[in-house]
């Protein structure tokens, strides 16, 4: 810096360049703090039933490709699946 540099501090482009960073996040953070306190998550009403619900539809979805499982392994292996 020069000796006859008689600028303030906030005259430096790189001050706020540096200022900018921090200043965007805690903004950001005040408006994900408003979002949350507007608008809360809503209670879900009987939640183990639909859990429930979910899990027989992953079951139902995994056994449909029970049989292409068995067709895939017979291919590599070439052992027959046993016949239920």
């Amino acid at each position: 810096m020069n000796e006859n540099d008689t600028k303030f501090w906030w005259q430096y482009g790189y001050v706020w360049l540096i200022i900018a960073g921090p200043l965007l996040v805690v903004i950001a953070g005040f408006i994900t703090l408003y979002l949350a306190i507007r608008t809360p998550d809503p209670v879900i009403d009987d939640y183990y039933r639909k859990g429930i619900e979910i899990n027989k539809t992953l079951n139902a979805e995994r056994d449909s490709l029970a049989p292409a499982g068995q067709a895939r392994n017979h291919a590599a292996t070439g052992i027959k699946p046993a016949q239920p």
